[in-house]
């Protein structure tokens, strides 16, 4: 049996959305892998020292799976990543963030240490796939983020209500305040409009998207973290997925809403445009583009056609997403 360690944020216990290191790992333990994790430290300091003594105490891994992540916790990447060189450990960084690009950029030496001398590096994304490409880097493989696609029913809709949902954590390059402001200006057409925002604060957003809804007049539905199971069957009451992101790679939330039959609206931004295709699958609109962002909607709304067109079209790219079909790719790797 195979020994992996996984190097990532597992802090869903601390309100927290999961991430990769809780989706793809029990994955891999159904695929007959032995699965360590770290960490589910909440502080940062305390996270990086775990994850650390993990690798020293896991000398026999096969392999050592990172997330890797291009804001503060790059560093982490860096420094479990040189403790498996030091100790002949074959790691695989998972590229998870979105502004990774912008770390080759202005730590190459570092990304070198990092990414030239890693087992694998995993690409969730064409998108960065084409961007490690440009800088040199040969030793990558494209595997998508996996769902289950059984757990994800689709709920077939006629036509599009405005109503509007959007998944993220909230925080600043998530832009949830672009939600705020179309909501705004969707309501003052269609007064019965609806507005829900799930997930956890992250950096002060949160309160600043209900200061702004208070401030607008508006209701909007927070409704905190929520289990995969009860978002899921939330999404039923919504037509319309909005994704506001300033940055992004290959978002898991966003191929989960394809997978439930909303017509997805996103910025344009990052790794989008490599994951859906403008008018095809979604349609989408510069950064931060309000305005844009409202008339798409409303052509959704107003279309019953592109509505259904849409939503066909987006589920059965996510179901290409399905484990089923990804798992062989994980399985050459890691054995």
């Amino acid at each position: 049996m195979k020994k992996i360690l996984y190097i990532g944020n597992k802090l869903s216990k601390h309100g927290v959305t999961p991430t990769t290191i809780e989706i793809l790992g029990p994955l891999l333990e159904q695929e007959g892998f032995s699965m360590t994790y770290s960490s589910s430290k909440k502080y940062k300091l305390q996270r990086l020292i775990a994850m650390l003594w993990s690798v020293l105490q896991n000398k026999k891994a096969n392999y050592v799976l990172i997330d890797t992540y291009s804001t503060t916790n790059f560093w982490y990447a860096f420094a479990s990543s040189q403790l498996c060189r030091l100790l002949n450990l074959k790691y695989i960084p998972i590229l998870h963030g979105g502004n990774l690009p912008f770390r080759l950029k202005k730590n190459p030496k570092i990304s070198n240490m990092i990414f030239k001398n890693s087992y694998q590096n995993v690409s969730p994304s064409k998108y960065l796939l084409e961007k490690f490409k440009e800088k040199g880097f040969d030793n990558l493989i494209h595997i998508p983020n996996g769902i289950e696609i059984k757990n994800y029913p689709l709920h077939e809709r006629e036509k599009a209500a405005p109503n509007l949902l959007w998944v993220r954590s909230f925080a600043q390059i998530y832009n949830p305040l672009m939600a705020i402001e179309v909501f705004s200006s969707i309501k003052k057409k269609y007064p019965e409009a609806r507005l829900c925002m799930v997930g956890p604060e992250k950096d002060g957003s949160l309160l600043e998207a209900k200061e702004k809804a208070k401030d607008l007049k508006l209701e909007v539905l927070f409704t905190g973290k929520l289990s995969k199971q009860d978002w899921i069957n939330l999404s039923k009451e919504y037509a319309v997925f909005i994704n506001t992101t300033h940055f992004d790679n290959m978002p898991v939330s966003v191929v989960e809403a394809m997978s439930l039959g909303l017509a997805v609206v996103s910025t344009n931004v990052g790794g989008i445009p490599y994951l859906l295709e403008n008018k095809k699958e979604a349609l989408l609109v510069l950064d931060n583009d309000v305005n844009g962002m409202v008339s798409a909607i409303e052509e959704i709304i107003e279309s019953p056609d592109l509505f259904i067109r849409l939503t066909g079209d987006a589920r059965q790219k996510a179901e290409s997403f399905d484990w089923i079909s990804l798992r062989h790719n994980w399985i050459r790797i890691l054995k």
